[in-house]
Order: C-alpha cells, then sequence, then structure tokens
C-alpha cells in the first residue's frame, strides 16, 4: 500500500482580513491621490522648490515625532476603532483644504497644517492596522496576508491613484481633497464591519506611558533577530534614500532620460513590487525566510553598484523592476516574521521602535545624498550605498540564519 505526502493547503485569511483590506485599499487611493495632488497644489501656490519640497516633509515629520508614542497608543486602545477614528480625522482635516481651495482661501501654512495632521493621523493608523493583522490572520496565513496588503499600496499608491490625482486636479484643485474626504469616511465604514473585537484590557490603566515606551524598546532591542532586522532596515533605508534622493539627476545625467520619461522609472519598481507582493508567500513557504532575506541583502548590494556603472536606461529600468520585487519579498518576510515573534501587547510599540528607525534612516539618507552628489557627483551615493551594503551584509549574515527564524512565536490571541 503506498501513500501519499498531502501537500499544505494554502492558508485562508478569512472575512474579518477581506474588510481590513478593503479598508487598506481605500485609503491607500487616498494616500496616492494625495501624493499628486499636494505638490500640484502647492506648486499652484508658490515656485520655491523648497516650499514644494517641504510639504512632503510635513507628512513624513510625525513618524519621527510620534512614531513610538503612537505605538503606545495602539497598544492600549481597541485598534479597530482607532483606525475608524483615524481614518474619519483625515476625513475632516483633508476637507479643509477642499473648502480653502473651493473658497480661495488656501494659503500654504494651511496646506501644511493640514498634511501633517494627516501624517500623524497615518502613524496611528498604519500602526494599528499592521498590529491588527497578526490577531486575525494565523501565523502561518501572515505572508500571504502581508502580500496582499504590499499589492494594495504598490497599485493604489503607484499606478491607479497618482494619475487619478492629477486629473482631478486638472478638473478642479478641490475636487481630489473632496474626494479624499469622502474615501476616508468609506474606509471608516468598511473597518466598521470588521467583527473581531479585543479580549478588555486593564494591565495600563496604572501604567505611566514612559514606561511602556521602555518596555517595547528593552524587548526589541533584546530580540536577537528582530534588533538585526531593525538596525539593518535602518542603514539600508540611509544607503537607499540617500541614493534616491538624487534620481531625478541621475536619471538625467547619468541615462540621459527626458524629464517626461522619469516616470517610467519609477513605473518600473512598482511593475516588480506588484509581482514581488503576489510570489512573496509562495517564495516564503518554499524557500524560507532566512534564504529570501540573505538573497534580499545580495539583491540590494547588487542594485547599488548597478545603477553606478551603467549608462543604459534599459538596463535601469530592468534593475530597478528587479529591485522592486525583492523589496516587496523582503518587506513581506520580515513583517511577518516580527508579527509572528511580537506578543500582542506589544505590537503597537514595537512597530513604533521600527517605524521611527524606518524613517530616521530615510530622512537621514534623503539628507546626506544630495550634498555627497554635489561634491563627488551624481553617481557617488549609488557607489557609497553599494560599498555600505556590503559591510552590512557582512555583518548581519549569520545572523539572519535559519534558527533565528525557527524560534516559538506567540499565539494569534496571546
Amino acid at each position: 500500500m503506498t501513500t501519499r505526502t498531502a501537500i499544505p493547503a494554502t492558508p485562508k485569511l478569512g472575512p474579518d482580513f477581506a474588510r481590513l483590506w478593503s479598508a487598506s485599499a481605500v485609503t491607500n487611493l487616498c494616500d496616492g491621490i494625495t501624493l499628486a495632488a499636494g505638490p500640484l497644489l502647492v506648486a499652484s501656490l508658490t515656485d520655491d522648490p523648497a516650499a514644494i519640497g517641504g510639504a512632503a516633509f510635513v507628512q513624513q515629520l510625525p513618524w519621527l515625532l510620534f512614531a513610538i508614542l503612537s505605538g503606545v497608543l495602539v497598544d492600549r486602545v481597541d485598534r479597530r476603532r482607532l483606525i475608524i477614528t483615524a481614518d474619519l480625522l483625515r476625513a475632516v482635516v483633508i476637507g479643509g483644504p477642499a473648502v480653502a481651495v473651493a473658497t480661495g482661501n488656501v494659503t500654504i501654512p494651511l496646506v501644511y497644517t493640514a498634511f501633517f495632521l494627516i501624517g500623524t493621523a497615518e502613524t496611528v493608523a498604519d500602526s494599528a492596522s499592521s498590529a491588527l493583522v497578526p490577531a486575525i490572520v494565523a501565523p502561518d496565513a501572515l505572508p500571504k496576508a502581508n502580500g496582499r496588503l504590499t499589492a494594495v499600496v504598490v497599485v493604489g499608491n503607484m499606478f491607479v491613484a497618482p494619475p487619478v490625482g492629477a486629473a482631478l486636479f486638472v478638473l478642479a484643485a478641490a475636487v481630489p481633497f473632496g474626494v479624499n474626504a469622502g474615501l476616508f469616511v468609506i474606509g471608516a465604514l468598511l473597518m466598521a464591519t470588521v467583527r473581531y473585537r479585543p479580549r478588555p484590557r486593564t494591565e495600563h490603566a496604572r501604567v505611566a506611558i514612559r514606561t511602556e515606551i521602555v518596555e517595547g524598546l528593552r524587548w526589541a532591542w533584546s530580540h536577537r533577530l528582530l534588533r538585526a532586522m531593525a538596525v539593518s532596515l535602518c542603514l539600508m533605508n540611509i544607503a537607499l534614500m540617500g541614493a534616491l534622493a538624487v534620481l531625478v539627476l541621475y536619471a538625467r545625467e547619468q541615462l540621459g532620460l527626458p524629464d517626461a520619461a522619469f516616470g517610467l522609472l519609477i513605473a518600473s519598481t512598482a511593475v516588480g513590487g506588484l509581482l514581488g507582493s503576489v510570489v512573496a508567500a509562495p517564495l516564503q513557504r518554499r524557500f524560507g525566510d532566512s534564504l529570501l532575506v540573505r538573497i534580499g541583502l545580495l539583491i540590494e548590494t547588487a542594485t547599488h553598484f548597478g545603477l553606478a556603472l551603467t549608462h543604459s536606461p534599459w538596463v535601469a529600468g530592468t534593475i530597478f523592476a528587479v529591485f522592486g520585487l525583492h523589496g516587496a519579498v523582503f518587506g513581506v518576510v520580515l513583517v511577518s516574521a516580527r508579527q509572528r515573534a511580537v506578543p500582542d501587547r506589544l505590537r503597537g510599540r514595537v512597530g513604533g521602535v521600527y517605524a521611527l528607525l524606518i524613517s530616521g534612516g530615510a530622512a537621514i539618507g534623503s539628507l546626506v545624498g544630495g550634498f555627497v552628489a554635489r561634491g563627488f557627483g551624481v553617481t557617488a551615493p549609488f557607489w557609497a550605498a553599494g560599498v555600505a551594503m556590503v559591510v552590512l551584509t557582512a555583518c548581519v549574515w549569520r545572523t539572519f540564519r535559519p534558527s533565528m527564524f525557527a524560534e516559538p512565536t506567540p499565539a494569534v490571541h496571546d
């Protein structure tokens, strides 16, 4: 009598994840619309490059200021209700520029204030959403869930929404912001349909916020794998954003691309990212976390050196597509590993630590990259990033061995 080895069934995500995914899809459309309409609005008010760039900065600044505090809030409050509240607040706030534009009273300080408040609410909503996923999805289904959420980000932020946002702005400057207000309300209504309810938490009542912050920091730092992941992502973002800070100049001077074709580089990254979000879970099941992370480090290193060497737009576009695929797979693997490792009561705070390090690395890289390019040429940030990745890969290679990813994980509702 012969026996057949059972093929593991594809893990199911469940109806609550479908509702969370739908809400995320709607709010990511809002982000993509703002990505195009926001700079267009500021550019219609001033031609100062610093003022235009400042609009993006003020929306990212809350991640540096409030990431850990938002994590504390996520660990104290019903995460589903927190997302609903954040979405409704964003609907109200984004309605401000819509009314101001429609009435002819819009100013740059008003736009900056609105973007800062939206960014602040985003730190809460995104942290709560990430912490909520392991509560409604089984551990073995996390890569699949995070892959689908990554696809939403890629499609919403890079493919669909930016052209829509630009078209709506051309139609009437107030329209994209009014549309976003309505979409945020829809996102809140979709989140309200999530049936999961957390167990009541009473342990926070007598604990100071500072104590909870310290607990989250200590827990994240004491876990060898999570510490290595956090530090690696921070340093990788410094290297990456240092190079991408001069991407427009790189495309023009190194690749000889006209400005109109610059967007094709970003689009090629999005194509790769979309593919990566689809194949991440199957690859994780087939090859495991350790091998994918190590291959990702090699791809990231090769990306910087490849871009520094090539003068061909086609080669650069291919490199960006491969990088987008790697970035999606790498992100899904590391986020899923973190969600499995962190106890539910600490997921908000540990996620806040990650957000702070990732955002801080991006900010440092963006600031440094321009000065490096000014002093040593447009390819210098890519060479520097490649060398930095060689050193980082050598330092963390053994840390990302298979046994580090095989540690016991907490229960879904611990």
